[in-house]
């Protein structure tokens, strides 16, 4: 389950506005997770909004039928109500329940908690929809306790029930068992993990609630959520893939989506961020780069591919002759190999360089070969697509979208015959022709007309 517009916008400094939340529940959409959580729509105007228009979304085929649309409630008469009215396929809810839940927060006795979890149950479907109940502060509370949590919410009507590590201090053993447990005692619900990431463990405890018999494991693009966020969809969704051989998620998209939401979020993924990281695919040891120019297994745990990823190499002190070749053959410049050991060692006697671009190892071959060389055109194709927009269509609304779509540099409206301008980069014609059909299968798009760029003044 995603969660990026409940969870995700927990995150401090995080505010979606209705126009993007509206965009990342449609890239979201096309990974195709199983449920969307769409936010709490007692929170806020917005959010109401969101939730109701990607009810419409689905109803008219925008969002795949399969997908379960999530709105989440605490358990109050208003908040219950106001979430299954807007015909979500279920409401989730949660409660406290560790000791210091019941005393600081919510001021009940363990009694009148299950009496209370119980109401808001069978109150939810009354209104005809799903309901998971959530344990919040799971981890917190004895097992006793928690058992009768989960039989009360199963009695009352609940088919799902949610183990909140909310504030991170499980470890996978104990998760693993916890889950274990917990479907031995109270069968007849399918159980769900929501791991904070704390202390490091939200991926691992999750692998762990998944093997212990967890069938639904809450996620975030980017690992967002409170504090320092929950499990990370990109990674759990490789995980899952690479060490059960399951695919959750249509892997393809999550370099797209984790961009938009990093775009709206305004929280940067760090460069060594695992899976979607600038880095993730990135070599540098001398060892390590003439492993993977022989076998790329030799030091990466899947394909870049599987994500619609490349893998490349860095040029520094630590480069060896092997990867210094390669890279000269990748610019199809040809090189001895006394003239490529003279360069490798200007290369490791540079001080302060962080590492060696194109231009500059092309610099350095010319000074050390006396020559000057000519690099293979770069293969990347820049082109400029004018778009005509539909004259019902508010041409914002497609520039909007044209932003979003990879490879797309610059978005400019303009006057004359068409009414927005798209500069694009692509990495090859087959990569510029799929950046055309994206333009064209936004609704409002009329016609293009796409000019590949010659030549730069």
């Amino acid at each position: 389950m995603d969660s990026t517009l409940r969870e995700g916008e927990q995150t401090p400094g995080v505010n979606f506005t209705y126009e993007q939340r509206v965009e990342i529940t449609k890239a979201i959409a096309k990974l195709e997770p199983s449920m969307i959580e769409l936010g709490h729509p007692s929170v806020s105007k917005d959010i109401y909004n969101g939730i109701r228009t990607a009810v419409k979304l689905k109803r008219e085929g925008e969002i795949n039928s399969k997908i379960e649309l999530v709105a989440h409630s605490r358990c109050v008469r208003d908040d219950i109500e106001t979430a299954s009215q807007l015909e979500v396929d279920r409401v989730a809810m949660f409660f406290g329940v560790s000791p210091i839940h019941l005393k600081a927060k919510h001021g009940v006795s363990p009694e009148k908690a299950l009496q209370i979890i119980g109401e808001s149950v069978e109150l939810a479907k009354q209104h005809g929809v799903k309901v998971r109940l959530t344990a919040e502060d799971a981890s917190r509370t004895s097992l006793d306790f928690l058992i009768k949590v989960a039989k009360v919410a199963r009695d009352a009507g609940a088919d799902r029930i949610g183990i909140a590590d909310t504030v991170g201090v499980l470890n996978p053993l104990k998760t693993k068992e916890l889950f274990r447990n917990l479907i031995e005692k109270v069968p007849g619900v399918e159980y769900d993990i929501h791991a904070h990431n704390d202390l490091g463990n939200a991926v691992a405890n999750s692998l762990a609630a998944f093997e212990g018999g967890a069938t639904i494991i809450h996620a975030t693009i980017n690992g967002l959520g409170e504090r320092v966020g929950i499990t990370p969809l990109q990674v759990i969704a490789v995980a899952l893939k690479i060490h059960y051989g399951i695919e959750v998620v249509r892997l393809n998209y999550i370099q797209e989506v984790s961009r938009i939401v990093e775009k709206y979020s305004g929280i940067q993924i760090p460069v060594n961020f695992p899976v979607s990281g600038e880095y993730a695919f990135v070599h540098k040891s001398g060892v390590h780069v003439a492993g993977i120019l022989k076998d790329p297994e030799t030091y990466e745990p899947f394909q870049p591919e599987l994500i619609g990823r490349v893998r490349d190499y860095v040029i520094d002190k630590y480069t060896g002759r092997h990867a210094l070749k390669a890279r000269f053959e990748k610019l199809g410049v040809s090189l001895s190999d006394d003239d490529l050991m003279k360069i490798l060692k200007k290369i490791k006697e540079a001080q302060g360089t962080k590492f060696f671009r194109d231009a500059e190892l092309l610099e350095l071959a010319e000074e050390i070969t006396g020559k000057v060389l000519k690099p293979r055109p770069p293969e990347q194709l820049e082109a400029v697509i004018a778009v005509k927009v539909d004259s019902n269509i508010y041409t914002t609304n497609v520039t909007r979208k044209l932003t979003l779509i990879e490879g797309v540099t610059e978005v400019m409206e303009i006057t004359g015959d068409y009414d927005v301008i798209v500069k694009v980069k692509a990495r090859d014609p087959f990569h510029l022709n799929q950046i055309v059909e994206n333009i064209r299968e936004i609704k409002g798009v009329v016609s293009t007309m796409t000019s590949l760029i010659l030549k730069k003044i």
